[in-house]
């Protein structure tokens, strides 16, 4: 099994910065990638940026250039980050962390809410 840890959220001004984070622990090894995604009231979840095993990252068109995410490994755990970076009011959403293991299982944290303000 593998535990998700999610943290980083808060209320920022626009243009301002946060970085999430989210440690995986347990059976790390079945993991093949994870990412985050975000849901603001009323709207589907969207993936918003995803790294794989062999460091192959795909960014959502809509925070091209403004958040970065990266993944750093230990012994026993995967901490995978979002720097977001220039934020927007339109940022505002819960943001969740994504763990997709081999075999096509899919695991979510509890999410963590970020708010911009204009």
């Amino acid at each position: 099994q593998v535990q998700l840890v999610e943290s980083g959220g808060g209320l920022v001004q626009a243009g301002g910065s946060l970085r999430l984070s989210c440690v995986a622990s347990g059976s790390v090894f079945r993991i093949w990638s994870m990412g985050w995604h975000r849901q603001a009231p009323g709207q589907e979840r969207e993936l918003v940026a995803r790294i794989t095993r062999d460091d192959t990252t795909t960014i959502a068109d809509s925070v091209k250039g403004r958040f970065t995410i990266s993944r750093d490994n230990a012994e026993n755990t995967v901490t995978v980050y979002l720097l977001m970076n220039s934020l927007k009011p339109e940022d505002t959403a819960d943001y969740y962390c994504e763990v997709v293991q081999y075999g096509a299982n899919i695991l979510w944290g509890k999410g963590t809410p970020v708010t911009v303000s204009s």
